[in-house]
């Protein structure tokens, strides 16, 4: 059974209990500084376990110091839908252990 997109307003109002992340089309978005490579890489390794864990993937990309997310539902038309905001929710609560900001 296919995940159901959110309305317009259901994303608005999680979008502000996110602070940082943005609609951008049909995805949500994210961009976190960190200190160094290193600091942007381990905190890549630690998105992507979360992602095998909730079998849900973004599109993730490392810079030297930044990392960027983006996430919509492939199950949904390219939608986005509440597997987006736990993804987001639960990057959110690591990202600081890898002093993103």
């Amino acid at each position: 059974m296919p995940t159901e997109p959110l309305s317009q307003k259901e994303i608005e109002d999680r979008l502000r209990e996110l602070p940082g992340w943005t609609l951008a089309e049909d995805r949500i978005e994210r961009l976190y500084r960190l200190d160094d490579h290193f600091a942007a890489t381990a905190l890549v390794v630690h998105i992507a376990q979360l992602q095998q864990e909730l079998n849900h993937h973004s599109n993730l990309t490392l810079g030297y110091n930044t990392v960027s997310l983006s996430v919509n539902t492939h199950d949904a038309g390219g939608a986005v839908t509440a597997k987006d905001f736990d993804l987001a929710e639960r990057v959110e609560k690591i990202a600081p252990t890898h002093g993103a900001r």
